[in-house]
């Protein structure tokens, strides 16, 4: 079988980290339509007073140092300076809010939904050239899984899925294994381009 090209490679690792994101761009897309809702309501005296009922019910959810540090924010700090208790989360949230206030064309989009399954040409462009030889594509993909991992749910069991359709394992049933319908869905869109590739390929 021929080996694919770097650039082959290249190009099918950067469609597959948009698709799927960095873990920061993760947490915005999961927490939009907070984010937007804290930074619309801060900007009215009206809106205060439903800022207060949004800020209580994350305090409620767990969410103390972050509420802290958004007061703070809200009181007029613009920055993260001296904030302690932020986890990695808690500190790209608060950082969405605080780029928000100062330009509004930052917000994200709170309807916008990821569509994984935009990733499966790439996913599998990457697999067919790791399994092929291709130690990039190898490399790559390891870094892909971890960030898959970190989005947790069925992009963690996509990623466990990775290394087996590698060494050549093509069988949904043990692939999919403990995954709902739509993690399914993305996983038989990768089996299907990866069959598609391997018919092609010399």
């Amino acid at each position: 079988m021929r080996k694919p090209s770097a650039v082959g490679t290249i190009y099918d690792f950067r469609s597959v980290a948009l698709m799927l994101d960095s873990r920061d761009q993760q947490i915005i897309r999961t927490h939009a339509a907070f984010i937007c809702q804290v930074v619309q309501a801060a900007g009215s005296a009206d809106g205060r007073a439903e800022l207060e009922q949004i800020l209580e019910e994350a305090r409620k959810n767990g969410w103390d140092a972050l509420v802290q540090a958004l007061r703070r924010i809200l009181n007029g700090q613009r920055d993260l300076a001296g904030m302690v208790g932020l986890d990695a989360e808690d500190r790209v949230i608060a950082e969405a809010v605080l780029q928000g206030l100062q330009d509004p064309n930052t917000l994200p989009d709170p309807n916008q939904k990821p569509e994984p399954a935009l990733a499966a040409p790439g996913l599998a462009g990457m697999i067919h050239a790791a399994a092929t030889g291709d130690m990039q594509a190898l490399v790559l993909l390891g870094q892909m899984a971890d960030q898959m991992r970190k989005v947790g749910g069925d992009m963690t069991r996509i990623a466990g899925a990775i290394r087996p359709m590698i060494n050549g394992e093509r069988d949904i049933e043990r692939l999919g294994r403990g995954m709902d319908a739509r993690g399914r869905q993305l996983l038989e869109q990768i089996l299907e381009e990866l069959s598609r590739l391997e018919e092609t390929s010399p």
